[in-house]
């Protein structure tokens, strides 16, 4: 290696960030397992770089002993003080061995390592972006499907989405521009793995805040969400400002806000309830489109018991039972739902 290699670093630690004693350190390293395969495995050896010129030495290592028993690690003292008189029994004897042809395995080794150095410099620039993203949302476009997998154009990388945070259902077709949520980001051999996600109930939160103003300039806060990706969600939402109605916020004019986050879910159902302090009025909020005739809390097992019309008992379960445990998982209550006869006919036995 000359000092055409040491201006070559030069650049690249200008241009990737990468620190040239990083390289000169892996680079040592790695000439020492490559002298140890060509030129004796045995070796005690340690390979310093000049920071200069670029010049490769291979420095062995033996200790000073008045018997040698392993000529390869040990030297003898009558041999030692031949070559220097300060030696004395116990020192460590240094002697540069470097080969004639290490030149060319050096710089073979360099490029190698240059390579790797840069690659895993441009791996940790993606998991830094990334790491400080993780439930923000996203948009990419689908680049290919394997094995159930979706992989997803982020631009410099690519993510993935797994069957488990897809949307049942739902049709993911190659060049298909989708709007996800960065779940995770997973630090592999094989670089940054950025899972992704379009099933996660945070997906919704992100795609209001990004439709309703009023939830980004923080006046209407989300409260909570419970959701069935692809079938109906449910969310919580009250308002900072008494002037400003929550629901009305996240439907926007002739619901344009809500439809535009029903679009990109495909159609999913999404009920927007007022959250309350007073959790009875909570509790019956929760079973929109429910009407509720009455709400029987206890706050000590967090378990209620919820009247409703005789009519609409069905829909206050909903179908297999879907707005009863969203609305159960919405308010973390254990919920209970009679009709009003039921109810009626439990009070009078």
């Amino acid at each position: 290696m000359n000092a055409e290699f040491i201006d070559a670093l030069e650049e690249i630690e200008k241009e990737k960030g990468i620190s040239k004693e990083i390289i000169f350190d892996a680079l040592e390293s790695a000439l020492i397992s490559s002298y140890k395969k060509n030129f004796g495995s045995s070796q005690n050896v340690e390979v310093e770089i000049d920071r200069d010129t670029g010049r490769v030495s291979v420095i062995a290592k033996k200790m000073v002993v008045e018997e040698v028993e392993d000529d390869l690690l040990e030297i003898n003292i009558e041999e030692a003080k031949e070559i220097d008189d300060k030696y004395q029994i116990g020192d460590v004897f240094v002697i540069e061995v470097t080969p004639k042809n290490f030149g060319r395995i050096a710089a073979q080794t360099a490029k190698q390592v240059v390579i790797q150095r840069i690659k895993d410099a441009e791996r940790d620039v993606i998991y830094d972006e990334f790491i400080n993203r993780e439930n923000e949302i996203i948009t990419g476009m689908i680049q290919r499907i394997s094995r159930n997998n979706v992989y997803i154009d982020l631009g410099k990388t690519e993510g993935i989405l797994p069957p488990t945070e897809q949307i049942e259902g739902e049709v993911y077709k190659q060049g298909d521009r989708i709007k996800l949520i960065i779940l995770e980001v997973k630090k592999t051999t094989k670089g940054p793995q950025i899972v992704l996600s379009r099933s996660h109930p945070g997906l919704v939160k992100r795609l209001f805040e990004l439709e309703v103003p009023e939830i980004h300039e923080g006046i209407v806060d989300i409260y909570a969400i419970s959701r069935e990706a692809g079938s109906r969600t449910k969310i919580a939402v009250y308002s900072k400002d008494p002037n400003v109605d929550p629901v009305g916020a996240c439907v926007g004019f002739k619901g344009s806000r809500v439809k535009a986050i029903v679009d990109e879910l495909n159609g999913e159902k999404i009920d927007i309830i007022i959250w309350s302090r007073n959790i009875e009025e909570f509790i019956a909020n929760s079973l929109s489109p429910s009407k509720v005739i009455k709400v029987v809390a206890n706050e000590k097992e967090k378990s209620a018991v919820i009247v409703v019309p005789d009519y609409q008992l069905s829909l206050a379960i909903g179908k297999e039972g879907q707005n009863a445990r969203l609305a159960a998982k919405l308010t973390n209550w254990k919920i209970d739902i009679k009709s009003e006869s039921q109810y009626d006919g439990e009070l009078k036995s």
